[in-house]
């Protein structure tokens, strides 16, 4: 029986001792890398302690490893999640090695150091206007105006204004053509000469309708009538003092003028009742010059004395030798030492 029992003890002492040394290489090694690892790296190792010690130990074992367990825990929550790689734990490199190689690189943005360039604002373009055509102008036609003034025009030159005042529009769009169709430079002389001649005829019958009825051209405006700015050719607006002094006696030179342009009073030459063309322009010059200079209306004339209209005396420049110039038309010739002297003018509107 002692013999039994001392085989029995003798054969526990190994297994005992065994015991105790596994026990003790375990609880060494856990401290060991709970000093080590980092919270990751202990959480790893600690489950893989856990592990083995469930498939070696005893019961005896598993607490003491819980014991530890809580030790590791308390341990790294003091560490304040500080992360401290173990370098004698393979395990905890290759997991770390791991975790960093499937981490994406965080791709870095290239700072440009050059000044962007700025953007202008862009202009607001507008729509596109539509192209205006302006007409050109062209040669006007002076049939409205001549049917105007044989009318109401008598071959003496007076005019029925209380008749004309009735067609007053047909005058107006006249005025306006010749306005719209202005002289241009490529017109001949003779076209030119028509145009001028009858736009201040024209005005001039206007302007005695706009105020009519009226006694004398010189009761509009304050008596300076011929200075009043209204009568528009193209862009620019002449007066009747304009037309007549500035463009007819200067450019074309021709004393003929005088007897062509009518100022709606008693005294002025004839208002013709008919319009000046480029066609009839020298014959009706002519005509009227000579039936002004021989009508006894007008100007009384001897072969040693005449007595002629003021505007003889107001445009002699024009004339040059007046004695020359009336022997020109005259039926009656006149000594060149004939005396000259002016007849009164009578400024009361030329009316029928």
């Amino acid at each position: 029986m002692k013999s039994l029992k001392l085989i029995i003890i003798v054969l526990l002492v190994p297994v005992i001792f065994e015991n105790c040394s596994s026990t003790e290489n375990t609880e060494t090694g856990q401290q060991s890398t709970s000093q080590e690892l980092t919270s990751a790296d202990t959480e790893g190792i600690a489950a893989t302690a856990v592990t083995a010690e469930e498939s070696t130990t005893t019961p005896e074992t598993n607490s003491t490893s819980e014991a530890t367990t809580q030790a590791e825990t308390t341990t790294e929550s003091n560490k304040k999640d500080e992360v401290k790689p173990s370098s004698s734990t393979s395990a905890a490199k290759e997991e770390v090695t791991t975790i960093e190689s499937s981490t994406p690189a965080t791709p870095q943005k290239s700072i440009n150091t050059e000044s962007e360039p700025v953007e202008k604002p862009i202009a607001k373009t507008t729509a596109a206007q539509p192209t205006v055509k302006v007409k050109k102008p062209s040669k006007p036609s002076h049939d409205a105006f001549n049917t105007l003034l044989k009318k109401y025009v008598n071959a003496s030159g007076e005019v029925n204004y209380a008749g004309f005042k009735k067609q007053k529009g047909d005058l107006d769009n006249y005025l306006k053509d010749l306005e719209e169709n202005y002289v241009q430079n490529n017109w001949t002389r003779s076209e030119q000469m028509a145009y001028w001649i009858n736009l201040y005829n024209a005005a001039t019958i206007k302007l005695i309708l706009d105020n009519y009825p009226v006694s004398s051209i010189r009761d509009i405006n304050a008596g300076k009538p011929w200075d009043k700015r209204w009568i528009k050719v193209g862009s620019k607006t002449y007066t009747l003092n304009e037309i007549e002094n500035s463009i007819l006696r200067p450019k074309f030179a021709d004393a003929r003028i005088h007897f062509a342009v009518n100022c709606a009073a008693k005294s002025c030459p004839r208002l013709m009742n008919q319009a000046f063309t480029a066609s009839n322009l020298n014959k009706l010059l002519d005509e009227n010059a000579r039936w002004f200079i021989n009508n006894s209306t007008f100007n009384s004339i001897s072969a040693k004395s005449v007595k002629i209209s003021k505007i003889f005396e107001w445009y002699s420049a024009d004339f040059g030798n007046i004695i020359d110039y009336l022997n020109k038309y005259s039926t009656t010739t006149i000594k060149s030492n004939a005396k000259v002297t002016y007849e009164e003018y009578n400024w009361d509107l030329n009316k029928m």
